[in-house]
């Protein structure tokens, strides 16, 4: 699952930094679209058991 596995983590790496940036925005808006994309990328990392923050080949335990 490697190459899924950091596609995974890539889609929570830039969901984290849309959020960011969302923040810093003067858009109301922007901050709740960017936390829905965040929650949903988060969600399915838990769902296919691999740990947004780890490493390559890093899975989380089942």
């Amino acid at each position: 699952m490697g190459g899924y596995a950091e596609a995974v983590r890539e889609r929570v790496r830039l969901a984290r930094a849309a959020v960011a940036e969302a923040r810093e925005a003067a858009d109301p808006y922007a901050p709740a679209v960017a936390e829905n994309e965040l929650d949903d990328a988060l969600r399915l990392a838990s769902s296919v058991a691999v740990d947004p923050d780890g490493g390559p080949g890093n899975a989380s335990p089942v």
